[in-house]
């Protein structure tokens, strides 16, 4: 499901631009840039609320991944390198994902100086990396309970 999550939020970007008869990866003009979060966005906020379990979807992270490397592929790949490293470290997804998101608007803002829609850019990623955040709400409060699952292992608070 991961990598069907990331085609959809690549594919959502990028299938605009294929429709409209260009296909590029950044979006050379503001309208270009705006179809392409347009779609990328639907994507998001369709796995999140989807209708077809009843508006209680994911929580976006696999989709927004895909969306944001058709957009932003530098920041996007350092992300998810922080996302392994604390995946790794914690061997908790929902730490890698809330880290990756805190600190992903960030990254935008730092490795896209000189791009002509960095400030749009970095809005957008705001507003998803919150969204993603939100998401994660139940998995911060076991996070703070110390009852948030690792994926393989002991038990959260158990001893070794």
């Amino acid at each position: 499901m991961f990598f069907l999550d990331v085609a959809k939020g690549w594919l959502a970007a990028l299938l605009p631009l294929a429709v409209g008869g260009r296909l590029g990866l950044a979006g050379s003009s503001a309208a270009e840039l705006a179809v392409m979060v347009a779609g990328g966005l639907a994507a998001i906020l369709g796995h999140i609320f989807s209708p077809w379990m009843r508006f209680r979807g994911g929580r976006g992270v696999a989709t927004s991944l895909g969306f944001f490397l058709a957009i932003a592929p530098l920041p996007t790949l350092v992300a998810l390198g922080f996302w392994i490293a604390l995946v790794g470290a914690s061997r908790r997804v929902s730490v890698g994902s809330i880290g990756a998101a805190f600190v992903y608007p960030l990254l935008v803002l730092g490795l896209m100086r000189g791009h002509p829609h960095r400030s749009a850019l970095a809005a957008v990623s705001a507003l998803v990396a919150l969204l993603v955040i939100v998401r994660h709400k139940a998995n911060i409060a076991r996070l703070l309970a110390g009852t948030e699952p690792p994926i393989v292992g002991r038990k959260a608070g158990g001893a070794r």
